[in-house]
């Protein structure tokens, strides 16, 4: 099955617990004997837990997600809020060391703290890949004094699988397409695999696939008929099988949307509050669908409630008939959404979403509606004052309001304290 199929050296490479290790070296903490947590928000109890270090999580089993009020009151414990420029700035120095070992090219960027690198060619220049790999570990190490994790094999999902699955408690981790089978298809639950989720993770063990093994062996064809195409890449990932590049995500997806989603910084009580945070939610994504040169037929609208609430959240879309990008037309969809599902209780999240895209210009104009040209054009005009001015250049009334969070997160990077 593998004669055939790359056999590169790709690392994937995992700073461990970021956030806090960033704090660490700026406080001149050590975060491997330090307890540390990187707290959203001091004002309010109920804040998330962004990042803690190892002795935060092994000795008051406080993690990424828990709350404020969770964190007991002890003399070692190191709270800090986050510093978002400054988390940026380091993940952006770290790239800028790897790219002393190899191209920008061979440089993949998945998320603020992790990263895949092509080692293939560099041999002539560094020596085995393996001791490069460990090579940028320490100079990663020395530098900033951050640790990592790496996870190495032949393609990109074999050196995330490492990473993942091994790696992230022993430091380094090398895999070959021989150690699938004793490594990778023991794992259990499903969702341990990366790349698949809670809802694929209920699906699978609907059809009696409980292990990554039974999702090796299950019956292709099987597979194929229930997912599509999903299910061709589910079975030849449990045999540890990717033909990603760099210049492509690992887990393909062709249905093209424009979204946006926030964490509200309090309860919203009522109709009125909500429908204020998305109107500006609304203008945020129609501006990106419109610079993109898109429209689009499928609106989806999704609430959370606050804890304290007696009832779950819901997720709802609607399909209209003429394709758009124009902030009311999303706006009042999303009302007719929340006035159908919003069962009264206090919000705390939100979401919205345009998906079901084609090109703007194949959009044909409604005779009957003749200002429709000029609410396009008034739509790029608006973009165009935003992006020279700022964000928050031209705003909505409803944005002064006590509901309005546009100036709030304008001062934010990532939704936290920059």
């Amino acid at each position: 099955m593998y004669e055939n199929l790359p056999e590169r050296s790709i690392i994937c490479i995992d700073m461990k617990s970021f956030y806090a290790s960033c704090m660490a070296m700026l406080e001149g903490l050590d975060v491997m004997t330090t307890p540390i947590a990187i707290v959203a928000n001091f004002t309010q109890p109920g804040s998330v837990v962004l990042a803690a270090s190892p002795p935060m999580k092994e000795r008051f089993k406080i993690k990424t997600g828990n709350r404020r009020f969770e964190i007991p009151k002890h003399p070692d414990i190191k709270l800090f809020e986050p510093k978002m420029s400054f988390f940026i700035d380091m993940s952006m120095a770290i790239i800028r060391l790897i790219s002393k070992y190899v191209p920008p090219e061979c440089i993949h960027i998945y998320s603020v703290d992790e990263n895949w690198v092509d080692l293939t060619e560099t041999a002539k220049l560094w020596g085995p890949p393996e001791d490069t790999a460990k090579e940028i570990q320490k100079a990663i190490y020395d530098q900033f004094r951050i640790p990592s994790a790496i996870g190495m094999g032949p393609n990109m999902l074999m050196a995330k699988l490492a990473l993942d699955l091994e790696a992230k408690k022993s430091g380094f981790a090398k895999w070959t397409y021989e150690d699938v089978p004793k490594k990778l298809w023991p794992v259990r639950p499903l969702s341990e695999m990366w790349g698949i989720g809670k809802q694929m993770e209920s699906k699978l063990n609907a059809m009696g696939i409980l292990t990554v093994g039974g999702l090796a062996n299950a019956d292709l064809n099987e597979l194929e008929k229930k997912f599509g195409i999903m299910g061709n890449q589910l079975y030849h990932h449990a045999h540890g099988i990717d033909l990603s590049t760099l210049g492509e995500p690992l887990v393909k997806n062709s249905a093209l949307s424009f979204g946006k989603g926030q964490m509200l910084m309090r309860d919203y009580h009522t109709r009125k509050e909500i429908s204020v945070a998305l109107l500006e939610m609304c203008e945020d994504v129609m501006r990106r669908t419109r610079e993109a040169g898109y429209v689009g037929r499928t609106i989806t609208l999704g609430l959370s409630y606050s804890r304290s609430a007696m009832t779950k959240g819901f997720q709802r879309s609607k399909t209209i008939k003429v394709p758009t990008s124009e902030t009311l037309v999303m706006y009042n969809v999303c009302l007719e959404l929340l006035d159908e599902y919003f069962a009264g209780e206090p919000a705390r999240q939100l979401s919205v979403r345009i998906s079901n895209l084609e090109p703007e210009h194949s959009i044909q104009l409604d005779l009957f509606d003749v200002k429709k040209e000029q609410r396009q054009i008034l739509g790029h005009t608006m973009d165009s004052i935003r992006r020279k001015f700022g964000a928050t250049a031209l705003l909505r009334a409803v944005s002064f309001t006590d509901a309005g969070t546009a100036l709030k997160r304008d001062k934010l990077v990532g939704g936290h304290l920059a």
